[in-house]
């Protein structure tokens, strides 16, 4: 019996409307105006201030890059000679945030330096260098080539030029990162900002607290760039709400990240601590909680136990039930004992498809038996009528046909014993063909030896027709011309070469030259049968004297077998 979906209280429409309109309600009527209007005020006032503080130090940095270029054109005249390396360490220690002072020949050799240098072989290659080569007056990197800095730094570079000769080289000064980031103690910043730099693939490069840092979001390089800084939310790694502002430092390889703690509840909590804070608070706790479970105990549950008892009847487990169906809201029992018929219904009908395919099987086994049998009584009366028979063309003509007769009649016999109803193994089939045809030729005195080798195959009788009649014309053929009075040794070869497949069969006799061109009705059944699978057949004169018969054709594709339905037990999900 069907329960109504609006006949009972505990309905899950019900249930879970009664659960929202409660949790929500006091949300709704308290705390949405005045959550709105104070966030929205704070949120206004912080991402202001936190954009023109980032936009700031920006200006700071650029403003630190164009004095450094300026420091850089100042000494780059001077920058060889006696006590070079002394003058430019001396440069280094008074002004600080330069990690090192370089002069470098036009190839890109270190002609002075107040400090180490890393060795660079390809430094004339790299693309700061031949930029300044090329003529650009200040290149700013962050990618040198190699580590000049044992803390992260920028290189800037100045071409160095000589009237006599143009391009004598370039000046390099290793800023360190650090010394570009604005301070936290600025009174510009908001209170308990955060710092950080990031390279134009969003990594952090340092900051005054990593942990407040969280991954930059989507399309934010373009959009700071853009925009000259760009302002979002987001959480940190501890979970706080902050409010984050980046602007680039460094064309588009170096930004500065600013963070600050983005005004919440307890910002304004002091002004109305009831219907500001604590009532909202405590609802959306409660509409969190109440959905969460109702969900839980009501829906979700039930019907991952449904998705368990519909994942065992795919896999064909139809015996299971669920037994748990009286505790679920009717709404989902009525889907459970939906399942539960199916099942049944399912069951039903694999007996009864068992049944038939039973019995069509036996009726098909029945029907090659039979065919098998009547073709068997026709040879056994073209023998006797063969016997009859005085004019020995005519008798070669009725052996021809009843050894096709005899082929036809394996094929059924083959299909009726065998597994299959559907497909016939090749090997076999071809052993033992070949076998009976060379056993009636031995009776008659000829001592034939054979040779099979037949890859192994599963082939539809309306394709082993023809290759089988194709067989016993070739064998027929080598017995009359190869093999009478004398025996001789025949080979039977079946390859499979990816797409196409070929059957062979050659004799070791010594056969007219005639015998390849002939027309008789052996050689043009030969030909009919070739074209009957697709493909082709030739007879062609063999290392050994003799003949070989060929015949290449599509290799058959056996069909994929049928899926067994599995047995059917009493079987209950708990």
């Amino acid at each position: 019996m069907h329960v109504s979906p609006w006949g009972s209280l505990s309905t899950i429409r019900v249930r879970l409307t009664a659960a929202l309109a409660a949790a929500l309600l006091p949300v709704l009527i308290l705390g949405v105006i005045q959550a709105a209007i104070a966030f929205r005020n704070d949120a206004i006032e912080l991402r202001d201030e936190l954009a023109a503080s980032a936009e700031r130090s920006a200006a700071t940095a650029r403003a630190r890059m164009e004095a450094a270029d300026i420091l850089l054109q100042t000494l780059a005249p001077g920058s060889v000679g006696l006590n070079c390396a002394q003058r430019l360490a001396e440069v280094t220690q008074r002004i600080p945030g330069y990690s090192n002072l370089i002069r470098f020949d036009r190839r890109g050799r270190v002609a002075c330096a107040a400090n180490d240098v890393p060795a660079d072989p390809l430094r004339a290659r790299r693309a700061w260098f031949t930029r300044t080569a090329a003529g650009d007056n200040l290149v700013i990197t962050r990618d040198p080539g190699a580590e000049y800095a044992r803390v992260p730094a920028l290189l800037a570079a100045v071409p160095a030029r000589d009237p006599r000769v143009g391009f004598d080289g370039a000046f390099v000064a290793v800023i360190s990162l650090e010394s570009l980031a604005p301070r936290t103690a600025d009174r510009s910043l908001p209170e308990q900002a955060e710092v950080a730099l990031a390279d134009g693939a969003g990594r952090f490069i340092n900051a005054t607290d990593k942990e407040a840092f969280p991954n930059l979001p989507r399309d934010w390089r373009a959009k700071a760039t853009e925009r000259g800084s760009l302002v979002w939310y987001a959480d940190d790694l501890r979970g706080e709400r902050r409010v984050y502002s980046a602007a680039p430092l460094v064309g588009d390889e170096l930004y500065v990240i600013l963070s600050a703690r983005s005004g919440g509840i307890f910002s304004w909590a002091t002004l109305n601590p009831l219907t500001g804070v604590a009532f909202p608070i405590l609802t959306f706790i409660l509409a969190l909680v109440a959905v969460s479970v109702v969900t839980e105990r009501v829906v979700t549950r039930w019907i991952a136990y449904l998705q368990r008892i519909a994942a065992l009847y795919a896999r064909g487990r139809l015996s299971v039930r669920p037994i748990q169906a009286e505790q679920m809201p009717p709404e989902i029992r009525d889907l459970a004992e939906t399942l539960e018929d199916m099942a049944d219904a399912i069951v039903g009908r694999d007996a009864s498809l068992r049944d038939s395919l039973a019995q069509k099987d036996a009726l098909m086994r029945e029907i090659h038996h039979r065919v098998k049998n009547n073709l068997q009584v026709i040879s056994s009366l073209l023998n006797m009528q063969q016997r009859a028979l005085a004019d020995p063309a005519a008798r070669a003509a009725m052996s021809d046909t009843r050894q096709r007769i005899t082929a036809l009649a394996l094929i059924y016999r083959a299909l009726y014993q065998g597994p299959d109803l559907k497909r016939v193994d090749l090997r076999s089939f071809l052993e033992e063909l070949t076998a009976q045809l060379v056993a009636a030729d031995a009776i008659r005195g000829s001592h034939i030896r054979t040779e099979i080798h037949v890859d192994a195959l599963v082939i539809d009788p309306d394709r082993l027709a023809p290759l089988a009649l194709f067989a016993v014309e070739a064998i027929t053929n080598a017995q009359k011309h190869a093999f009478a009075g004398r025996g001789g040794t025949l080979s039977v070869n079946f390859r499979v070469h990816g797409e196409e497949a070929e059957l062979e069969i050659a004799d070791d006799g010594s056969a007219p030259d005639d015998a390849l061109v002939s027309s008789g009705v052996g050689r043009t059944l030969m030909t009919a049968f070739g074209r009957q699978l697709r493909g082709r057949s030739e007879l062609v004169r063999n290392d050994k004297g003799g003949i070989t018969a060929r015949l290449i054709f599509p290799t058959p594709i056996a069909e994929p077998q049928a899926r067994s339905v599995p047995s059917d037990g009493n079987q209950a999900a708990a």
